[in-house]
């Protein structure tokens, strides 16, 4: 910086123009308001100087600046360049309207650069992020060329709308496909909550000759795993991720600690946590706190949250929900009621209704459920199945039929096809003796046409997840496994058979 100011100082006592030398080079720092004031002092900058100026405040996320700059330009009626408009457009993604962008996309098409395919491509990519997929599809079919940054664009586009059938489709289609493509396809079905497809495609892509995963590709993999309690593959791209040296990426290492903390590895999460050391952002500890209060360490889980405000980060709302679920997993009522009024007076965090939730089931577990009653009564915002639903739990588990009823009329109202709110209320009614509640629940689950559900599991065999349910067959070794299953039964059986002979020959002797 200092040899900078040298040159600027030089090149005013002797007349000689390094400002665009010195600009580059201010902006590569950066330095911005040093640059900005050198900029403002040329009466007529170049294009050469916007699009860098643009570039520049496109990266660090300035759309605004990016506008004005460009409406600078066309005052001064200095012509931008296909390079403008491939800087603009990533800015005008950033905006929270299509306007501006499409009112750019009309500028383009005049500007006789709309065969570029480098700018045709960030043009897409503004269409994706905005969601405005028709207008992105179009471009993408009338475009002459199409290289693999546009194709990914696409896919990226339909992927972050949730149009997963779309994305696949044209993933198939590729010509040619690099890490780029898979990333996008993998971290698409993570965010869309498709975890077995995500990590059925990472899979897929650990068998692609010539391409292999990088750090965002990691970083997108690991909660999918975290999701399924997939550990051992967990594990596995964890040794690649640290052979490769991704480890010091925030984002995978966070990720990892989430794989173990979610997998109730606990011990190795804590050991990944204190790995991270220094690093670690507001994530590491909310990810860290929340596998603590989970697994029921919930001591720990608060301990935590004391040592993280002695090193000063500030808790955020998710911070809140994973403290709550530790009081409600240690049945620490008066803690969870003081942390609980600690987000408003302290942190000037207002609770959401996940943090109500949390409050209701501690409560509702603690036997105090006219208490957990009247907080749903109070609460500024409408309450929702998740709230009903823990004061619905409570009144199955303690027995309180009145309040019970009033619980489940409301989830009644708000998801009227889950058959598990009527089976609660169903057992209450059982286990308070009233047959005729049991009958009436029987008839309005006939009356819906609503039936129980078989529920799925998932269990992790060397690198695949498998889903099955009660008496499934859709597996195509189903009739080995089966066979298998009647064998063991059969030893099983045979051995419990032999035991109770052999107890009553003792029993004779004795």
């Amino acid at each position: 910086m200092n040899q900078l100011k040298q040159i600027h100082a030089y090149s005013l006592r002797n007349g000689v123009d390094y400002t665009k030398f010195l600009i580059e080079k201010l902006l590569q720092i950066p330095n911005l308001p040093y640059a900005c004031t050198l900029f403002d002092l040329i009466p007529k900058p170049s294009v050469f100087l916007y699009n860098k100026f643009i570039q520049t405040f496109s990266s660090i996320g300035h759309p605004h600046r990016c506008w004005l700059l460009y409406y600078q330009m066309c005052l001064q009626g200095c012509s931008p360049n296909h390079h403008s408009f491939t800087f603009l457009f990533p800015a005008c993604a950033s905006f929270l309207n299509a306007y501006p962008g499409q009112m750019l996309h009309s500028h383009f098409c005049k500007s006789g650069f709309a065969s570029d395919v480098f700018a045709l491509t960030a043009l897409l990519d503004m269409y994706g992020k905005l969601g405005i997929l028709k207008s992105a599809r179009q471009l993408f079919d009338e475009m002459p060329v199409r290289d693999i940054p546009t194709w990914n664009s696409m896919i990226a586009g339909y992927a972050r709308s949730g149009y997963m059938g779309a994305a696949l489709e044209l993933f198939d289609k590729m010509p040619i496909r690099n890490v780029i493509s898979w990333t996008a396809l993998i971290s698409g079905y993570a965010q869309n909550g498709k975890y077995a497809k995500a990590l059925e495609m990472f899979l897929r892509l650990e068998n692609e000759k010539g391409t292999k995963p990088n750090e965002v590709t990691i970083a997108s993999v690991l909660p999918a795993c975290a999701q399924l309690g997939a550990l051992d593959i967990g594990k596995r791209i964890e040794v690649y991720a640290r052979k490769n040296g991704f480890f010091k990426n925030l984002y995978v290492s966070n990720a990892i600690l989430e794989v173990h903390a979610r997998c109730g590895n606990i011990e190795e999460a804590r050991r990944v946590f204190d790995e991270i050391g220094s690093k670690r952002n507001l994530c590491s500890w909310n990810t860290m706190i929340m596998g603590l209060a989970v697994h029921g360490r919930c001591p720990d889980a608060l301990q935590l949250y004391d040592q993280m405000l002695i090193q000063r980060t500030r808790p955020d709302d998710v911070t809140f929900v994973g403290l709550l679920l530790a009081c409600t997993h240690g049945g620490m009522v008066a803690k969870g009621r003081q942390i609980f009024e600690s987000m408003e007076i302290k942190f000037q965090i207002a609770p959401k209704l996940e943090h109500y939730g949390c409050l209701v089931d501690l409560l509702g577990r603690a036997g105090e459920i006219e208490e957990a009653y009247s907080l749903i009564q109070s609460m500024p915002m409408f309450p929702d199945s998740v709230i009903w639903g823990a004061l619905l739990g409570a009144c199955s588990f303690h027995g309180n039929v009145e309040l019970g009823e009033v619980a489940a009329e409301s989830l009644f109202k708000l998801e009227p096809w889950n058959p598990g709110n009527y089976v609660i209320l169903s057992n209450i009614y059982a286990s308070a003796g009233d047959w005729s509640g049991v009958a009436r629940v029987r008839k309005m689950m006939k009356g819906g046409h609503i039936r129980k559900r078989a529920g799925c599991s998932y269990i992790e065999v060397g690198d695949g997840i498998h889903e099955f349910i009660v008496e499934d067959r859709s597996h195509p070794k189903s009739d080995e496994i089966y066979a298998l299953l009647h064998a063991i039964y059969a030893i099983i059986k045979l051995h419990s058979q032999n035991e109770g002979e052999e107890e009553l020959l003792y029993s004779s002797y004795i």
